[in-house]
């Protein structure tokens, strides 16, 4: 089948562009911003991720070569997106009396495997910070002359030296301005650290030497220098959370700039997903008390409920999180797992995708990523009972590539995930419902009832008359 052109949003035009790999013999080179790893990522970390898997998914579909980098950031953000403020992973370690490179192997693994339980595939290559200092330095060594200059604090670049500063971000005012803490000696605020100098008398876990004395790298030189290392410049996108157009990736494309000696801003398209919005305010880690994965699977969610949750909207639309909105994706996320597994019970022998199903397909997530055109279409080819079991279950496999629910493995025990504060197992909960079952039959109502209220009371909600069939549930 002839797929259709992928069109993309760029931040950078503000306009939607056909896509097409710059160098159609490398294939699609993919950069995305990493964690910072000082603490678990919260779920609206998680759906920048959850977006670029779905943008790395798409391209695969279509058939061009993927070459994707994450950086993990283990060293360099400041508590300010500027340059103001303590080292995140600095401050973590001396929070938690840990070393900085325990802190950073601990939560970098968390990371990833909570990319595991999204069905996120893993990059080419996580490219870690601090395995790339000798190159930053090199990197800065060589912008420095035209591009940056030296105070007490370290070494800052001069936003003014580059073509259109602020471009992506839509121009610098007076609003914009006020998030950049000052820094004594910047010659103007929107300059930033390239590399900033540990203060006299103050030894940090991550330090090393350097041309403009003993310090760290500037948060935003990483990506410069792992970006153009791994996928070289131009390459084709950069994507990111909404919060990274504003600062950090001004400042990639200002590094960028100075480092070619041209207008070019490093990446042909640069994408960004909009916020997860939680009107509980847990959704900043400065504030505490964050939402993660872990604290939906220790309700009793699946993550591939969340991950139902992002696709259900468009990448770059706010999504609100709340719990209704969740149970409703993990209600979801189970009728469809209901359907495949009547579906395989009754498919007989390979089927064939149909078609017309999948040129649906195509034209919904060529469509800027447009999951929530795709996702309508698949409930109507699931019920369309004009086609076999065995067809439809052949253009799930297409399906499923893309929007990646791994519905063809999911089963409804799968779905039954035990709450961490749950008092009984999924086979205690099943030999109760057996024993209630009896007492139904018998019309021992108050055993029945008695029974209902002992699993109630240990976070199980027996679910009678669910249109599901789906007996029990535990309670969010």
């Amino acid at each position: 089948m002839q797929h259709s052109p992928l069109t993309l949003y760029n931040s950078l035009s503000r306009s939607l562009e056909p896509f097409q790999p710059l160098d159609p013999e490398k294939g699609a080179r993919v950069y995305t911003c990493g964690p910072t790893v000082y603490n678990y990522q919260h779920i609206g970390n998680m759906r920048a991720f959850i977006f670029a898997d779905t943008l790395g998914r798409v391209l695969r579909w279509k058939g061009y070569a993927l070459s994707h980098v994450i950086n993990i950031t283990d060293v360099g953000h400041l508590t300010s997106d500027a340059d103001a403020g303590e080292d995140k992973m600095e401050r973590a370690a001396a929070a938690q009396a840990r070393s900085i490179w325990e802190i950073a192997a601990h939560y970098t693994e968390a990371f990833k495997r909570d990319v595991e339980r999204l069905n996120i595939t893993p990059p080419m290559l996580w490219s870690v910070a601090t395995d790339h200092i000798g190159e930053m330095i090199a990197f800065a060594k060589k912008i420095a002359p035209e591009h940056c200059y030296e105070i007490e604090s370290g070494l800052y670049f001069d936003h003014t030296t580059v073509p259109d500063y602020g471009k992506l971000a839509g121009g610098q005012d007076d609003a914009g301005e006020n998030r950049i803490d000052p820094v004594s000696g910047k010659r103007h605020p929107q300059d930033f650290a390239i590399w900033r100098k540990s203060p006299p008398g103050e030894q940090r876990q991550m330090e090393w030497d350097s041309p403009w004395g003993k310090g760290a790298p500037g948060w935003h030189l990483e990506c410069s220098v792992m970006s153009i290392k791994y996928l070289g410049a131009p390459f084709d996108i950069h994507t990111g959370g909404i919060d990274h157009r504003e600062i950090h990736h001004p400042n990639e494309i200002a590094q960028n700039q100075a480092w070619c000696g041209c207008s070019d801003s490093g990446a042909h398209f640069w994408m960004h997903n909009n916020f997860l919005v939680d009107r509980t305010g847990k959704m900043s880690k400065s504030k505490g008390g964050f939402t993660t994965l872990q604290v939906l699977i220790d309700a009793g969610v699946h993550p591939l409920a969340y991950r139902l949750m992002c696709i259900s909207a468009h990448y770059r639309s706010e999504l609100e999180f709340s719990p209704e909105n969740l149970a409703a994706a993990l209600t979801r996320l189970k009728r469809l797992v209901m359907t495949v597994t009547a579906l395989k019970a009754r498919a007989e022998g390979e089927g064939t995708a149909p078609a017309p199903w999948i040129k649906r397909l195509d034209e919904a997530v060529s469509d800027d990523l447009n999951t929530p055109r795709a996702l309508p279409v698949l409930d109507e080819l699931l019920a369309e009972k004009s086609l076999s079991p065995a067809d439809r279950l052949a253009a799930l496999a297409e399906f499923d590539a893309v929007l990646g629910l791994d519905l063809l493995g999911l089963d409804r025990n799968d779905l039954r995930v035990r709450p961490a504060s749950a008092a009984l197992t999924a086979e205690d909960i099943e030999a109760r419902l057996a024993e209630r079952k009896e007492a139904r039959a018998a019309k021992d109502f108050a055993r029945s009832d008695a029974i209902r209220d002992e699993l109630a009371a240990s976070g199980v909600e027996v679910m009678d008359g669910d249109p599901l069939g789906w007996d029990w549930r535990p309670t969010l």
